[in-house]
């Protein structure tokens, strides 16, 4: 079979962008050959214990990969994103990849054009691609559950759990679980989340909600997302718009399901993308919401000339003010800490890319190579190709 055809003719039907890669170089990118534009892909290659395997980039943007056993070559589906594709979202598929922000305007609308997926109908797509290929069955529900290792793969009768726990048991205890539940949620843990899941013996009443099961189950799963999207993930931090688009989406996932199995993990996927959703809002303690606001602004603007002035602006307080809380709170100025995240991610790029140190320079925007490498040695101790060096980690495969 010739590789580059299917995957360009996948890219035609499905519209996902999809890449053929080998662990020497890419044989195909969609999206660069379709945009004319050379990116660094945020998909390094290394052993794992998965094919396919299913990967967050972020909680928005996710990746999935199929080796081919015969070749040994590796087709990368992706980005995919299960929300609209907003300006941040841009933003952070243009620093992941690498790509200058020349081309912001065109990455915008490429994005925009890719279709939005749930995890489950990406891992449906992950699914087909391996049995073509390989020749090989896997469950969905075996793929989804790469996302909690510890529940799903040793075995189905947890993924069950959260339905048989809001069918079976007395009202009063229903309203404890779902207090948990909830408070689980809104605290942004997966770990302690799962754990709750994995341990709670309770099983919850929640009377007959439609005459036949699978109408039962997809009754149930929409009273449960409103729930866990009002009671959990906008009290955890959760942007409102952003938490009604996920919960459209999901509402809209599960009435296309005809199977109680399926049902039941996308309920368990919902609860735990919530959750995570939650968790990358949090603050850490001793740090203001405004102060933080501006940190991740920095982060995200590492490929961009920012000033103080666009960090102030970032939280619509002055200057002066913002610098002032800035420091007080991290005992570093905010020039300090762009230079520091800029640093951080010429770091990335000298590890998982193939720019060279003029490439690096420019896209981070320093104010020249020389300056570049200066500020890299005082902070590392090291000049950048030494540290290129010492790394010593495989380059990420140029798309």
């Amino acid at each position: 079979m010739n590789y580059v055809t299917f995957c360009k003719n996948y890219y035609a039907v499905t519209g996902i962008p999809t890449n053929l890669i080998t662990e020497a170089g890419a044989i195909y990118s969609a999206l660069s050959e379709q945009l004319h534009i050379s990116t660094e892909s945020p998909y390094p290659l290394y052993p794992s214990d998965y094919n396919p395997e299913f990967r967050f980039a972020s909680p928005d943007i996710v990746y999935g990969s199929v080796q081919i056993e015969a070749t040994g070559e590796y087709i990368i589906l992706g980005p995919v994103f299960s929300v609209p594709v907003t300006d941040e979202l841009v933003r952070s598929y243009m620093h992941d990849s690498a790509t200058p922000l020349k081309y912001k305007e065109v990455i915008a609308e490429a994005l925009a054009s890719i279709p939005r997926l749930s995890h489950i109908q990406f891992c449906q797509h992950l699914v087909f691609l391996h049995q073509c290929v390989n020749h090989k069955e896997i469950s969905v529900l075996k793929l989804l559950g790469q996302r909690a290792p510890q529940q799903l793969r040793q075995s189905q009768q947890h993924l069950k759990s959260i339905t048989e726990n809001m069918e079976n048991k007395k009202m009063h205890n229903t309203y404890q679980f779902e207090c948990e539940l909830f408070q689980f949620v809104q605290n942004g843990n997966v770990n302690a989340l799962q754990n709750f899941l994995k341990n709670n013996t309770l099983q919850l009443e929640e009377g007959r909600l439609a005459k036949t099961p699978i109408r039962h189950a997809k009754n149930l799963f929409i009273v449960t997302a409103i729930k866990t999207a009002v009671l959990g993930a906008i009290p955890g931090g959760v942007d409102i718009e952003k938490t009604y688009q996920l919960l459209d989406l999901y509402i809209q996932e599960c009435e296309a399901l005809q199977s109680l199995e399926k049902i039941q993990a996308l309920q368990y996927s919902m609860i735990l993308d919530f959750c995570q959703q939650a968790g990358e809002t949090k603050i850490p303690a001793g740090i203001s919401r405004e102060v933080y606001t501006c940190m991740n602004f920095i982060r995200t603007h590492t490929n961009e000339s920012i000033s103080v002035n666009d960090v102030a602006d970032s939280i619509q307080k002055s200057t002066s003010y913002t610098m002032k809380k800035f420091k007080t709170e991290l005992g570093f100025t905010i020039g300090t800490f762009i230079t520091r995240c800029k640093l951080e991610e010429a770091k990335m790029l000298l590890t998982y890319s193939t720019k060279s140190l003029a490439e690096i320079s420019s896209y981070l925007c320093f104010s020249s190579q020389p300056h570049f490498q200066s500020l890299f040695k005082k902070q590392y101790h090291m000049t950048p190709l030494e540290y290129r060096k010492k790394s010593g980690v495989m380059d990420t495969i140029r798309l």
